[in-house]
C-alpha cells in the first residue's frame, strides 16, 4: 500500500466516505457542518488535498462529483499506527503497550483481549 498521511481534518472527510461512499460536495458539507462548521470551500480544499495524496477519487454524475475512498480504513489506520509508533515510541510496540498498561488499569475483559491479540500475533509470526 502507498503510504498516505492524513491530517485530522482529512480523517474527518475520509471517515464520512468510508461510512458512505459516493457523496457529493454538498452532501459532505451538510454531514460535516454540525461537527466542524466547515463551509463548502473548506470541504473542496480538503477533497483536493486528499485526492492529490491518492486516497480518494470521484465519479461524475451529471454535474455533481461523487467522491469515494481509494484506500480502506484498515490500510489508513495501519499506516497511521506505524507512523505514530515510529514518532512516539521509536518503533517499539512493546514500549507503547507497556506505557499504556502502566497508565491505565485494565479490566479483565481488556486483559483477555490483549492476550487474544498477542496469541494471534504469535501464530502469524510462526
Amino acid at each position: 500500500m502507498k503510504k498516505i498521511k492524513l491530517s485530522d481534518a482529512e480523517w474527518k472527510i475520509m471517515d464520512r466516505l468510508w461510512e458512505t461512499p459516493y457523496l457529493t460536495i454538498r452532501q459532505l458539507t451538510e454531514s460535516l457542518f454540525e461537527d466542524t462548521g466547515w463551509e463548502k470551500h473548506t470541504v473542496i480544499t480538503l477533497l483536493g488535498r486528499i485526492e492529490k495524496k491518492g486516497a480518494l477519487s470521484y465519479r461524475q454524475n451529471g454535474r455533481a462529483k461523487e467522491f469515494y475512498p481509494l484506500v480502506s480504513r484498515e490500510d489508513a489506520c495501519g499506516e497511521e499506527t506505524r507512523s505514530f509508533l515510529e514518532k512516539v515510541y521509536q518503533g517499539s510496540l512493546s514500549m507503547m503497550v507497556h506505557s499504556m498498561v502502566e497508565r491505565e488499569s485494565l479490566s479483565e475483559q481488556e486483559r483477555q483481549e490483549l492476550i487474544r491479540i498477542l496469541e494471534k500475533g504469535e501464530k502469524k509470526g510462526g
